[in-house]
């Protein structure tokens, strides 16, 4: 708010206080930093930026020059998951992942790049001997000898050198290892990673054949044991039968193959027993015409018998027809009738007799038998228990018997496949010398040296605005005077012509917009004694354009037909005999009238510093500046003043009071903000605070 006059003599003091102006009260802008405003830094420090790229650049460039070239070489093995299946039990089982064996393959990376691996390539290329790989080069010799190491065994030197040269990668979506070295010789490089590829192979096979000859050799040792069990597990059955008296056949006891036989034989002697009674019982059961039973007709004599007696019936009716019943032929031939039929009789009589017989002989039998089974069966039922015993005790044997058996199939396995290579691996690329070296890339190098000095340039300029921030804009100004920022005059044109034309009217209309918006937003009452006045001030090192900004406020005023009175606090100052100016007034010595004069060719009246030499009091300096200001409001309708820097200068402190605008001037990205604050500061000090500000952009 604007401070009050108690300080000025009662009997002198204004009847009123001008209002604050309008624009005052409005809230301030937040101090942020907008993307123009990066560019301006930029801008102004672009300096730095170029001496970082250039210095950088230039690094890159002897880096480049002095590094030795290298030059890399790459060999390229397929390997499939599911390894070759040479045998069915294979110690080495390929199973393939759910994913398509990638995990494996990557496991292969680290597989390629172990020790085992790297120490036979070392020593299938003699790499111990070589200087560039042994740490024997002539800056590790001198090393060595400055610090007293030996030179013993260098392949752990030669390993770490290797293992620094070498890269093992695996490309996208295929299952091929890339192994890329790096080295001084391009033939070198070609060398090494073919012998690291073939190191590679011979040590999968190495492994794989190592684990088949442990597990032969485990397997092996297990044989004697298993062989002792089989041999007590024999032992035990044997023992048991010779105790039990039980006689083994064919793997079963003879007891049990007779009691199997002799119920075979029994079952038999009942069916032929059945058979055969079956047969008497049919002939019993004929009677008289026992030549109708299947045996009569199946007899080779009684079918003889029957051809002869038809024969003979058949010549009876012949000789019956021919000779008569009488004759003698007709009687022998009844005769030779009647004593075949009586040899029929007697042949079917023999039959029924062989069939009783039969059967009587095979029923005895059947008889014979079944007492035989059950004197066997009484026996066996002494032996069952001892069988129950005897079964589990082969059940032992039969199963340590197996266990031997597949140990032993296991071991002659195992013992063959050390001589088997069963990896599913082949070598599809052998390196090839490379024809262009991989290091150092001098374009890509460049490249990246000079947008890499760009970033770190452009870095450490925005670190260095952020330690001494200048004012980038007029939200930054604002925020920081907690004032409205009025305009921004363009720099001074340096150039003739319409450019310089063209620049002056752009400068008078921004100058102009400011004085309306002052205008507009001062609300003095209409018997205001005192003339409106606007104190300029700035830092120290802006004071030409403070002079500038101060001038070009007046003369808009006096273009738009305003009387204007211009009070240049620093002009005549430092001179031995000044002319007479504020400061007399300010001191009461002289009237406004009798110092105040109009510049040669301008309608601004002009007011210098004056004489120091007297010290004024501060009360009656603020009733003097009160009693200035009142007599310009009869000559002036606007009073500027350029008030210099206030920190440096306290004579300022009564105008400082009485102006009724303080306006801060600045130079885009060129003004400190601490000096901004500092006289902002040194304002406040004065008991004001600052109405506004005017901005300079020495760029535009």
């Amino acid at each position: 708010m604007q401070p009050s006059l108690l300080m000025v003599p009662q009997q002198h003091a204004p009847d009123a206080v001008a209002p604050a102006p309008a624009y005052y009260a409005q809230a301030p802008a937040p101090a942020t930093v907008e993307l123009g405003d990066l560019g301006r830094i930029l801008l102004r420090r672009r300096l730095l930026i170029l001496a970082v790229t250039a210095l950088l650049t230039a690094v890159t460039l002897v880096y480049a020059m002095l590094t030795p070239a290298l030059y890399s070489s790459t060999a390229q093995i397929i390997i499939d998951p599911q390894d070759l299946q040479v045998v069915t039990n294979d110690v080495n089982p390929s199973r393939i992942s759910p994913d398509g064996g990638i995990t494996q393959v990557e496991s292969q990376v680290s597989v390629a790049q172990s020790n085992s691996v790297l120490l036979r390539a070392i020593a299938a290329t003699k790499l111990t001997e070589n200087p560039e790989f042994n740490g024997e080069g002539v800056l590790d010799r001198w090393l060595g000898g400055f610090l007293g190491s030996d030179g013993g065994d260098r392949t752990a030197e030669t390993l770490d050198a290797l293992r620094r040269r070498l890269a093992v990668k695996r490309d996208d979506k295929v299952l091929v290892l890339n192994i890329i070295v790096t080295a001084k010789s391009a033939q070198t490089a070609a060398d090494l990673a073919t012998a690291i590829a073939k190191a590679y192979l011979a040590d999968q096979a190495d492994a794989r054949s190592q684990a088949a000859a442990q597990a032969s050799d485990a397997i092996s040792a297990r044989l004697d044991d298993q062989r002792k069990r089989v041999e007590q597990a024999a032992n035990a059955v044997e023992a048991y039968k010779a105790e039990h008296n039980m006689v083994m056949a064919a793997g079963n006891l003879v007891s049990d193959q007779e009691l199997t036989d002799l119920n075979t034989q029994l079952t038999a002697a009942q069916t032929r027993t059945a058979q055969l009674k079956a047969q008497v019982d049919q002939l019993r059961r004929q009677g008289g015409a026992p030549d109708a039973t299947t045996e009569a007709m199946r007899s080779p004599v009684i079918a003889s018998l029957r051809a002869q007696e038809a024969t003979l019936v058949d010549q009876i009716s012949q000789f019956g027809t021919a000779l008569g019943p009488r004759h003698p032929s007709m009687i022998s031939a009844q005769q030779q009738l009647s004593d075949l039929r009586k040899l029929i009789s007697r042949e079917l009589g023999r039959l029924v007799a062989a069939a009783e017989t039969d059967y009587e002989r095979a029923l005895a039998n059947q008889k014979d038998l079944q007492a035989k089974m059950a004197s066997l069966k009484g026996k066996s039922l002494d032996t069952d228990q001892a069988s129950v015993r005897l079964r589990e005790l082969q059940r032992d044997l039969d199963a340590v018997r197996t266990v031997y058996a597949n140990y032993l199939q296991r071991a002659q396995e195992t013992r063959e496949q050390t001589n088997v290579n069963s990896t599913n691996a082949r070598i599809i690329s052998y390196a090839m010398p490379a024809l262009k070296k991989s290091w150092p890339p001098k374009g890509l190098l460049l490249f990246g040296a000079i947008f890499g000095g760009l970033a770190l340039g452009i870095g450490m300029a925005l670190i260095a605005e952020y330690l001494s921030p200048t004012v980038l804009s007029a939200n930054q100004m604002q925020s920081a005077i907690e004032a409205p920022v009025l305009g921004v005059l363009p720099g001074k044109a340096r150039r003739r012509g319409g450019r310089s034309g063209a620049m002056a009217q752009k400068t008078d209309a921004v100058a102009g917009l400011a004085l309306q918006r002052i205008a507009a937003a001062t609300r003095r009452p209409s018997d205001w004694p005192l003339v409106p006045s606007i104190l300029v001030a700035s830092p120290p090192e802006d004071k030409a354009q403070r002079s500038r900004v101060a001038w070009q406020l007046a003369n808009a005023a006096a273009a738009r037909g305003r009387r204007v009175l211009f009070i240049d606090i620093n002009a005549g100052k430092g001179q031995k005999d000044p002319q007479p100016g504020v400061l007399d007034v300010l001191r009461g010595e002289y009237p406004l009238d009798a110092v105040s004069r109009y510049a040669p060719g301008s309608s601004v009246a002009l007011l210098g510093r004056g004489r120091p030499a007297a010290v004024f009091q501060e009360a009656q300096a603020l009733y003097f500046a009160h009693r200035m200001l009142a007599e310009a409001n009869h000559s002036f309708e606007l009073v500027v003043i350029d008030g210099g820097a206030l920190a440096d200068d306290l004579n300022v402190l009564p105008l400082v009071a009485m102006a009724d605008e303080i306006l801060l001037v600045a130079r885009l990205n060129a003004t400190p903000m601490r000096d901004v604050a500092t006289t902002s500061e040194a304002v406040s000090v004065m008991g004001r605070l600052p109405t506004g500000a005017m901005l300079v952009d020495e760029a535009a």
